[in-house]
């Protein structure tokens, strides 16, 4: 694409076909972070003008743009799998009946996003016609995974996108594109006087580390709000088992909306993975609201956090380390750290910093990026 062109493509809408996880229809609470993601993505890039459409799998429950949906059983998580475990899809895969239907319907858009983190659509990145780029949703889990993300970077260099460097960092790779995420910050309530309640949020999974948070909230004699997806039933009964003193305040999974005005009550934000996160979501919706958070300095919440400013970080699993270092979060000023993450994590940069990667993406794949321009019939003939 010459001068010319690049300059006009800064102007002109983009169509866009966001191919969402298959592990789950949106709104129901199994997606995770791919859902939050998702909804961020699309309110942002709609407010710069450009045009969006959804494929998740059937049941999916989202009114921010067009929604396709079709069924199929759903995918397994790569995170409940052995890291060697060959690939698999179910015989009624919605996996592959999502990249079915962005196949055939590839010649609407001008870009087709991926954002579930599985092989298939990695894969295809070698068949579509239309530029197949990819936000990448966990850290490194699979080897198989690793393999096929790393084919992408060599063969498609700027067609993957991830949340943090360490995310990046996990599959081998040093220059590929970090984008974060973004979040509504407005949407979320500020409370200046919160409750005497810490918080914790995610899927209660043993790959969250629930149980650090419950030794540090019994240790302290504050009670502990949990909100998120039941993923697990028996890590969560061993979890109470083992930490009787803990004053458990189950708030279940709830609606964005609803999360936005009740994570503000708490005076800080516990976060305690096990695993390594690609971003933490959590994290920053938590600073949205005022709320310090006191975290493991692991994967993206070591680059999310501001220490001594939006929140303080310790080792790795160091739980008595994390309950000496909630007193220091719990005097943090609430409305600097809002404003910090509206500075870093706010809805219109996210959607500035998307749009330079899919711009840029386009550019490099030599395609304008115009509703006017002719489209090839999709074949199946990989591309080089």
């Amino acid at each position: 694409m010459g001068v010319a062109g690049l300059a006009m493509s800064k102007v002109v809408p983009l169509r866009i076909l966001v191919v969402s996880t298959a592990v789950s229809p949106i709104g129901v609470g199994r997606g995770g972070g791919v859902e939050i993601t998702l909804a961020s993505l699309v309110a942002g890039l709609q407010e710069q003008g450009h045009s969006l459409t959804v494929l998740a799998p059937a049941g999916s429950r989202f009114n921010l743009c067009p929604l396709l949906t079709v069924e199929g059983e759903l995918q397994i998580p790569c995170q409940t799998r052995d890291r060697g475990a060959p690939v698999t899809q179910p015989g009624n895969s919605v996996l592959a009946a999502m990249w079915h239907e962005a196949w055939d319907r590839q010649a609407h858009f001008d870009v087709v996003l991926n954002l579930g983190y599985d092989w298939l659509p990695l894969w295809c990145s070698r068949c579509f016609n239309t530029p197949l780029l990819h936000l990448v949703s966990m850290a490194s889990l699979s080897d198989a995974m690793d393999a096929a993300i790393r084919e992408v970077a060599d063969r498609w260099p700027g067609r993957l996108a991830f949340h943090s460097h360490s995310q990046m960092q996990s599959f081998g790779l040093r220059h590929s594109r970090v984008v974060g995420n973004g979040f509504a910050i407005d949407r979320y309530r500020f409370r200046a006087q919160p409750e005497p309640l810490l918080g914790w949020v995610g899927r209660i999974a043993p790959e969250k580390g629930l149980e650090d948070a419950a030794a540090v909230a019994a240790q302290l004699q504050i009670p502990l709000a949990v909100w998120g997806f039941e993923d697990d039933p028996d890590y969560k009964a061993q979890v109470v088992a083992a930490h009787p003193h803990c004053d458990f305040r189950w708030q279940g999974f709830v609606a964005t909306e609803v999360l936005q005005q009740q994570l503000g009550r708490c005076r800080v934000l516990l976060m305690t993975p096990r695993w390594q996160e690609a971003f933490g979501n959590g994290v920053v919706e938590a600073m949205a609201c005022g709320v310090p958070v006191a975290a493991y300095r692991r994967g993206g919440p070591g680059e999310t956090i501001d220490h001594g400013v939006t929140g303080v970080l310790v080792e790795p699993d160091d739980v008595p380390a994390l309950a000496r270092m909630v007193p220091q979060a719990m005097a943090l000023d609430r409305q600097r750290v809002r404003e910090r993450c509206r500075e870093r994590f706010g809805l219109q940069a996210f959607a500035a910093r998307l749009e330079d990667w899919l711009r840029s993406a386009l550019a490099a794949a030599d395609v304008p990026s115009s509703p006017a321009t002719a489209r090839v019939t999709p074949t199946l003939r990989p591309q080089p």
